[in-house]
């Protein structure tokens, strides 16, 4: 006989997960990585490549992701100063899931719209 799942059980994959998605959920948050991730480094530029994110959103989500270890943010000693942001390397262990989610994603929207 099967020997049923306890309660600790889902709790083990549970609080992962949602310490997890406390860091990449929301709105803004994965766009803004994928954004960056694939060369958007100027803040305008990671702007228009978003459509509908105001400056203070932007700001204050860069700041978060910045302070999770995700995103970089170098100021160029330069005149004018120029503020630059990259993906931390650690930044990139989202990759496989961005794209398992992005798969997910083209197939249940396909599943939803069968007649």
């Amino acid at each position: 006989m099967a020997q049923k799942k306890t309660y600790c059980d889902c709790l083990n994959t549970v609080k992962p997960v949602r310490d997890a998605l406390d860091v990449i959920n929301g709105k803004w948050k994965l766009p803004i990585i994928i954004s960056v991730g694939v060369g958007n480094d100027r803040f305008t530029d990671i702007q228009e490549s978003i459509p509908g994110i105001t400056p203070k959103v932007l700001a204050k989500e860069l700041k978060d992701l910045e302070q999770h270890k995700l995103i970089k943010r170098t100021v160029l000693d330069e005149y004018p100063v120029k503020i630059s942001y990259t993906l931390e390397k650690y930044a990139n262990t989202l990759t496989p899931i961005i794209y398992s989610l992005k798969d997910w994603g083209i197939n249940h929207k396909k599943k939803v719209t069968e007649q």
